[in-house]
């Protein structure tokens, strides 16, 4: 791709995405992969196509070289293969069967096993044991998915991270035999798309980048203007749970957002976590 084709690419993904028009420099360093980036779609189906094992090595691999706190390094991959482990999963989450279709299903984990086990190993005490180890742990383990979903996207692989598996973690821990300190953080279907997917628009700029320190603004304006784009870009096909709140006659992001968050989930999640080993406090 040429950079004068490149910038035209990212200008346009950011227009679909945000609604406004960016000025960008075809001169600019690095467009092939800013509009790679801008104009992410995740992908559900794929074709019958496998996933060659080799070359999952080298993108856990590729993952793996991300950014680590401290170089702690406590984000893990299962790769999970067993198609028995897949479908005691998607038991879990019934309305994702795709996880057993999918040509590779990967699970991202937070693991804390490994601090208290090296401070133990060198004689030293372990006096962090709180909730900031636990943060910590989740976040490497989300910058490790996210470098991942990078470098498949690179190589023409799709993605759709699955954060349901939180769902039932206990389960999900039971059947990947996760240790103690380590929890599921999301799971990754991956494979060769079948369809090209689309960009699903985001809140405007306006509403999520600040500046030295958080304004006063109208919130509620532009949710409002930001739902009412994207309906009329990529309208719901179907409303959640009409039976319990009725037929909205506008049914936007914020709308679907706030009975989705109606419904009680994962409230056990904290005493999973606890379970697991990790102190919160």
């Amino acid at each position: 791709m040429s950079d004068a084709a490149a910038a035209t690419s990212l200008q346009d993904a950011l227009t679909e995405r945000f609604g406004e028009l960016f000025p960008v420099d075809p001169g600019l360093a690095g467009l092939a992969d800013l509009a790679t980036i801008a104009s992410h779609r995740s992908h559900r189906r794929y074709l019958p196509r496998a996933v060659a094992p080799e070359l999952l090595r080298l993108l856990c691999a590729c993952a793996l070289s991300a950014p680590s706190k401290s170089d702690l390094q406590q984000g893990d991959i299962v790769i999970v293969n067993d198609p028995t482990i897949r479908k005691e999963i998607v038991a879990t989450i019934p309305e994702m069967s795709w996880i057993e279709t999918a040509p590779a299903f990967l699970v991202f984990v937070a693991n804390g096993e490994r601090l208290p086990l090296i401070a133990k190993l060198r004689g030293k005490p372990f006096p962090n044991d709180h909730l900031d180890q636990f943060f910590n742990a989740v976040v490497d383990a989300t910058i490790v998915l996210t470098t991942f979903m990078r470098a498949a996207t690179a190589v023409g692989l799709g993605c759709c991270p699955i954060s349901a598996i939180r769902d039932h973690p206990g389960r999900v821990s039971e059947l990947l035999r996760l240790p103690a300190r380590v929890v599921p953080v999301a799971g990754l279907c991956v494979g060769w798309p079948a369809q090209a997917g689309r960009i699903t628009p985001r809140l405007s700029l306006e509403t999520t980048v600040h500046h030295d320190q958080y304004r006063e603004r109208d919130l509620t304006g532009e949710i409002d203007r930001y739902d009412r784009r994207r309906a009329a870009r990529n309208p719901y096909a179907r409303q959640r749970d009409p039976g319990h709140w009725g037929e909205a006659p506008f049914y936007g992001w914020s709308e679907d957002k706030a009975r989705q968050y109606a419904v009680p989930t994962r409230s056990d999640f904290g005493t999973f976590v606890r379970g697991k080993g990790f102190r919160l406090d």
